[in-house]
């Protein structure tokens, strides 16, 4: 079996995360927090991909999705993540606009590797887990590939 490179997540998976990121965005912040949607995101999935892979497990998935997403945008170059899997380094000083196009690569390309090793039903699952009011169209490139157990 010939194994894909896989260099940047495809366009569905890149609609999905931005879909996602205006999603969070327009819930409700929770107290205290000034995080943006994108960041909010990446701590909604710590920790059931936390149960799933282990702290360190996610924290290494992490760790990947970010040097990816910086390899792409500059906004992300001052983030980090910590040893219990968190973002840490975000400052809100600079173009609100580049900030988030950077953290929606940080999504995309978290979900982007999610989908290479655990496949697109279970990470869409999962995203439906977590924000189960989230929009999905029938239409989402997972719900074509789902196999039907009456088929």
């Amino acid at each position: 079996m010939e194994m894909k490179s896989r260099t940047t997540p495809s366009p569905e998976i890149s609609n999905f995360a931005q879909r996602l990121v205006a999603y969070e965005a327009n819930g409700d912040s929770p107290p205290g927090t000034d995080l943006p949607a994108e960041f909010r995101i990446v701590e909604k999935l710590r920790r059931p991909l936390s149960r799933l892979a282990g702290v360190n497990g996610f924290r290494m998935l992490l760790v990947r999705a970010l040097a990816l997403a910086k390899a792409q945008v500059s906004g992300l170059s001052p983030v980090h993540v910590k040893p219990d899997g968190s973002l840490e380094g975000f400052s809100d000083s600079g173009d609100r606009a580049q900030a988030a196009e950077a953290g929606v690569k940080l999504v995309a390309e978290l979900l982007g590797l999610l989908t290479t090793f655990v496949g697109e039903a279970f990470t869409f699952s999962l995203v439906i887990e977590v924000w189960p009011d989230f929009p999905v169209l029938d239409t989402e490139p997972w719900r074509k590939s789902d196999h039907d157990a009456a088929r």
